[in-house]
């Protein structure tokens, strides 16, 4: 079935994963005019549709129960990437957020927008993955801790707390009761079978050699031991590790080669 508003595209964009590549192909593929102006899960008020009618791309870290309103024919996808790259190399990222910003995030500190770029400068990675209040906390495990699994399970950008209290098996058999409602879930390193099923669709892009070309990531060191290096204790990096298990689990129950 062709891309069209009754039969849209919703890419499901978890950080880091490629997504920025992937909408801009799709994007441009399809004509600015038929992407959904939202872009975000917190960019519209509590109860305002993430999804509203009469476009043909809904793109962005979104909440996705709303995609059980949508048309038939709507194509649900996201990609995954390996659950310790990820963390890693959102933490990564943040960083060098944070560094270019330096001179404003130290010189004013009290901005709400500004704190969590405070802290990753300030803290050393221990500090800031398991140091702070509990709210603090609260966005770490939001952010950071089996977000594949919290995702899957809860259909929330941030429903860590949903599945806070299960025990192992029981969040990862949450997360998988869902994966029927997505149309297809691809690797950051397989992104032709996405080009592939989009081309059958119609549309032509290219993001294998797009992704490729703007992030070297055939050359680029892991992220993981880069982020373990930052650690003074194995304890402590032992302690991170269990932020990526459960994810690990469930890429093992898709099959998925990431």
């Amino acid at each position: 079935m062709s891309v069209s508003a009754t039969a849209p595209l919703v890419f499901l964009h978890i950080p880091k994963t490629a997504g920025q590549t992937i909408h801009e192909e799709l994007a441009r593929a399809l004509g600015p005019e038929t992407v959904s102006p939202v872009r975000r899960y917190n960019q519209v008020a509590a109860g305002a549709p993430q999804m509203p009618p009469g476009y043909s791309l809904y793109s962005g870290p979104l909440d996705w129960g709303e995609t059980d309103t949508l048309p038939s024919g709507a194509f649900v996808f996201t990609v995954l990437r390996d659950p310790f790259e990820r963390l890693a190399s959102y933490y990564l990222y943040v960083l060098k957020m944070a560094r270019a910003r330096a001179d404003e995030v130290l010189e004013q500190p009290q901005e709400p927008h500004l704190r969590g770029l405070r802290r990753i400068l300030t803290m050393s990675a221990e500090e800031y993955f398991f140091g702070g209040d509990a709210a603090w906390q609260g966005f770490i495990r939001a952010h950071y801790d089996n977000f594949y699994t919290s995702y899957f399970a809860t259909r929330r950008m941030l429903g860590w707390r949903e599945v806070q209290a299960l025990d192992e098996e029981t969040a990862l058999q949450a997360a998988l009761s869902n994966v029927p409602r997505m149309s297809r879930i691809y690797s950051i390193r397989e992104l032709g079978a996405l080009e592939a099923d989009m081309a059958a669709r119609g549309l032509e892009i290219s993001v294998t050699e797009t992704f490729r070309r703007a992030t070297d990531d055939a050359h680029q060191e892991r992220r993981w031991p880069m982020l373990a290096a930052r650690f003074e204790s194995d304890a402590g990096i032992r302690r991170l590790e269990a932020f990526a298990v459960r994810d690990e689990l469930l890429l093992s129950e898709l099959g998925l080669r990431v």
